[in-house]
């Protein structure tokens, strides 16, 4: 069985979802014969490069709210993130442009480290306040698993894996994706949003035993838009 996940590296909600995942299949009797694919989702295609802005501050430009209710909405999801055992520190953490993480995972994809190369990026992103979005980062971080960190640089500097990420995009456009995460068991079964372990364990079940047609659940829930995010 094959479970999609649809996503963004700076997008709260999808870390706490890929955890609530991984703990429903920890669980689950066929979790070997389950292979967990990530797919590519912009929430801010033309979201800047790093610029020193803080996340709060981003927070309270866009939402048009005070700094101090956009540092309660970080505050809120930090204490959701430590629920999952997940460390989210909003104070030092670098919003940029996504799509090179996105190209990155392609790249590590046909090495077979596509799940490892997603957590790495998620957790320096979110917890070891990196710039995502820089070529040497992200170099940096290829070359923890074993990538050769030249490689990569070249491949960023060039226009490789941008086909794959559009497609991942267009996939998801064509299912309606309007917010991640977004998780799609088998292609019969969806999970809209960071919903509780509980289920997923409920939708590896029905999708592995049944299930004709796509049916979401748990819709515009614990998810980011590229309008909002309900922190």
């Amino acid at each position: 069985m094959q479970v999609e996940v649809w996503s963004d590296f700076v997008c709260p909600f999808c870390y706490i979802g890929k955890r609530r995942l991984e703990n429903a299949l920890s669980s689950f009797p066929y979790r070997d014969q389950v292979e967990v694919i990530f797919r590519s989702f912009e929430l801010d295609p033309n979201a800047k490069e790093a610029d020193g802005e803080s996340m709060a501050e981003l927070l309270s430009a866009k939402y048009n709210v005070s700094l101090e209710q956009a540092k309660g909405m970080c505050e809120n999801m930090r204490q959701q993130a430590a629920g999952e055992d997940l460390t989210y520190d909003f104070d030092k953490m670098i919003p940029t442009n996504s799509f090179d993480a996105h190209r990155l995972v392609h790249y590590a994809t046909e090495n077979e480290k596509m799940n490892e190369m997603s957590e790495r990026l998620f957790y320096a992103f979110f917890t070891e306040s990196k710039n995502i979005g820089d070529h040497e980062t992200l170099a940096s971080l290829g070359e923890e698993l074993g990538f050769d960190g030249e490689d990569i640089k070249r491949m960023l500097s060039s226009e490789e894996y941008t086909k794959e990420v559009r497609n991942d995009e267009s996939m998801g456009s064509q299912l309606g994706i309007q917010g991640v995460p977004f998780f799609v068991f088998d292609g019969k079964y969806a999970v809209s949003g960071a919903q509780p372990s509980e289920m997923f364990e409920k939708a590896l079940v029905k999708a592995w035993g049944d299930g004709q047609t796509l049916e979401v659940v748990g819709e515009d829930t614990n998810s980011c838009t590229t309008d909002s995010c309900d922190m």
